[in-house]
């Protein structure tokens, strides 16, 4: 979900932008006009994230998947190796899109997440060893599909690279603890196609594999992400998202909303026989909610009246089923509450 005030805006604006008469897609993205557009949207997300000076902040082509490669390609060069820690489908994803690079054995995979039937824990691991051993550690600190979330930033003698795809800007963390951060917009920031990348700027003087000029971030930061023609439009939409988000109060303020519409949607699951969640309490994701009806007969009947009252999206991943509850920082408390009215009048109806 976007905010609504963010797309009626650019619905607005979309034929005249800035009194323009064009569209922000039509003007060179080297124009003054975008050029303004660009280094506010950067000042703006670097306030929102308090983001150090000695990081520099990349607005990419692709979404989190062109990152999995990207970043073996911008820091695993000269026979470099990394470890990967895998919680979920994302993470593992990322393992897998490495490993066509550089092999298995340039790429350490620990798996962090335990099941025990239907019960998911997460064991955070204490990473030791000869800082020499790896390039980074990678993770993903919310696994959208399987609804679970670390909320406390990895240790590690080597640098530590995020996948932050689902959660950024969903609650205040601290940059200075990662080396690298990157995420898809289509969560929290705006449309598909675009990503944002925060690197530390001791990374970019890594060894690098043999890649493309677009997606080197070295070339990113030299030229302000504008080497060759940037997704302008996603760009926009970014820029007007981040100032949505001051206007209401900054991460702060969502963040305590964020955390409101998580405890409202998992009490209704954990009251109500009717639903389950296995995932423990403290890794449960506050952006993907997870759940599933202990009579799965009825999965099809609850997404089709869950739509005909105008809740969609609700089904849950292929590899998982059930139900997943996306609720990202645009969904207003309101929508939560909507939710759990009908998931409880649903449960009255059939138990």
């Amino acid at each position: 979900m976007l905010p609504a005030a963010v797309m009626q805006k650019a619905q607005q604006e979309l034929v005249d932008w800035n009194g323009l008469g064009v569209s922000v897609m039509e003007i060179s993205h080297r124009s003054k006009a975008f050029i303004y557009l660009a280094k506010q949207a950067e000042l703006d997300l670097r306030e929102l994230m308090q983001i150090p000076e000695n990081y520099q902040v990349l607005f990419m082509h692709g979404g989190g998947r062109a990152q999995f490669t990207n970043i073996v390609t911008n820091f695993l060069g000269d026979n470099g190796r990394a470890l990967y820690l895998t919680s979920g489908q994302w993470s593992s994803s990322a393992v897998k899109e490495a490993r066509k690079l550089v092999g298995e054995s340039a790429i350490d995979e620990l798996l962090i997440t335990q099941r025990n039937g239907e019960s998911v824990d997460v064991n955070i691991p204490e990473l030791t060893g000869e800082k020499s051993q790896y390039r980074y550690v990678h993770y993903c600190p919310n696994e959208t599909v399987d609804g679970i979330e670390i909320f406390d930033s990895i240790t590690s003698p080597w640098p530590v690279i995020a996948d932050m795809s689902s959660t950024i800007m969903s609650r205040q963390i601290d940059v200075s603890k990662f080396a690298v951060i990157y995420a898809g917009a289509q969560k929290n920031i705006g449309p598909s196609g675009l990503s944002i990348v925060i690197v530390r700027d001791d990374m970019l003087t890594l060894p690098k594999l043999p890649q493309s000029s677009v997606m080197d971030y070295a070339i990113a930061a030299e030229n302000d992400s504008m080497f060759n023609t940037p997704p302008t439009f996603a760009w926009y939409l970014a820029a007007e998202v981040f100032k949505w988000l001051k206007a209401l109060g900054g991460v702060e303020h969502v963040a305590k909303v964020n955390q409101q519409k998580a405890e409202l949607l998992y009490q209704c699951i954990d009251s109500n026989p009717f639903y389950t969640n296995s995932v423990k309490k403290s890794f449960r994701s506050n952006m993907n909610v997870t759940f599933k009806l202990v009579d799965d007969k009825l999965d099809k009947q609850f997404l089709a009246q869950a739509e005909q009252a105008g809740l969609l999206a609700l089904k849950g991943h292929r590899v998982v089923g059930g139900m997943r509850a996306s609720i990202y920082n645009a969904m207003p408390l309101a929508g939560v509450q909507r939710l759990v009215d009908f998931m409880q009048a649903f449960a009255d109806e059939h138990q």
